[in-house]
């Protein structure tokens, strides 16, 4: 009898699908003896995904291991995880699932593709009074409607850099959408940060808030805000951006692992060079112009209509959406 050979497709399939050790608990990790378990939980490292998208710097500060270990621990996690190679129609398979948050606006869904998308981060950026923190408002009211409303059945965290939230704005969305006023601002984590540190101290601390309230968005309002205070001129300019990647990276590392929804607001600067059309740009320069999966520039029109255009995303085309300020809040001009 002849052997039948296997295709080279076969082989790869049965190479990646290969199955891994059932991670129940930190003491199934290889290294993970009882010990290093409470460590991890001590520093916060209570889960797998958490385990997961920490640096082994950052691993081995937190506990005291060494980073050889810290390492075979996080590729254990992420292996647990399956976050290694897979083939590209299981990753359609997964974006098929990934969730998404209305905005309130039908045309402003559209323009982003159902609207607020989970596992990355949206940017909406432009002038004061153009709409961003009433976005961020309202993300964090329909988050909590049921998934056939447009909703993902969750809470919300925010971060107020800026000291603009309103929970009276809150009470009047709620309602307009038939939540419970005091349940919807229940249901809204906050915090105000007062500096660049605090900021990403933040952040860093939403990984433990994120499994025990069932946090579907995390709002940074506004995420350059206190990095252009605190480091002005060109002296500074490269440790606000080494400090401003790591921040968003922290962000979008939360979002892919925890499967929520990421959304930034970002300033404006005038740009003298430009004479003709749009005389404005994003702060944060190409750190923040490549870190968001969209990009959304928001202007004022006439009365209470906003347009917002989609000037980047990796599977959307540039468009533009028009849509309304109401007293219920982000609906349809």
């Amino acid at each position: 009898m002849t052997r039948r050979k296997r295709s080279a497709g076969t082989e790869s399939k049965e190479v990646i699908s290969k199955k891994t050790k059932k991670v129940k608990i930190l003491t199934d990790l290889p290294g993970v003896g009882p010990v290093t378990a409470e460590k991890l939980r001590e520093a916060g490292y209570s889960s797998l995904e958490a385990i997961a998208i920490a640096s082994p710097q950052e691993l081995a500060e937190a506990t005291g291991i060494s980073p050889s270990i810290a390492q075979k621990i996080i590729a254990a996690a992420r292996e647990a995880l399956d976050l290694g190679f897979k083939t590209a129609d299981k990753v359609y398979e997964e974006r098929l699932r990934v969730g998404r948050i209305t905005t309130g606006s039908r045309n402003l869904d559209r323009l982003l593709g159902g609207g607020v998308e989970t596992k990355t981060i949206t940017e909406f950026y432009g002038e004061f009074g153009t709409g961003k923190t009433q976005i961020c408002h309202q993300l964090c009211v329909n988050v909590q409607l049921p998934k056939d409303k447009g909703g993902l059945e969750g809470k919300a965290l925010y971060i107020d850099c800026e000291g603009t939230f309103r929970p009276e704005r809150i009470m009047d969305m709620a309602k307009a959408v038939g939540l419970d006023p005091k349940q919807t601002l229940r249901n809204i984590i906050y915090a105000r940060a007062y500096n660049s540190d605090h900021q990403m101290l933040l952040a860093e601390q939403a990984r433990d808030l994120i499994e025990e309230h069932n946090i579907k968005l995390i709002v940074v309002d506004s995420v350059t805000g206190h990095f252009r205070a605190e480091y002005p001129g060109r002296e500074a300019l490269a440790e606000r951006q080494q400090k401003l990647n790591r921040h968003l990276h922290t962000l979008v590392r939360l979002a892919d692992a925890y499967d929520l929804a990421v959304v930034v607001t970002n300033q404006v600067m005038a740009r003298p060079d430009v004479f003709w059309g749009d005389a404005v740009m994003a702060v944060g320069g190409h750190i923040l112009a490549h870190v968001p999966g969209a990009r959304v520039y928001l202007r004022k029109l006439k009365g209470n209509k906003r347009v917002a255009r989609l000037v980047d995303s990796p599977y959307l085309p540039e468009s533009e959406a028009i849509f309304a300020i109401t007293e219920e809040g982000i609906r349809d001009a």
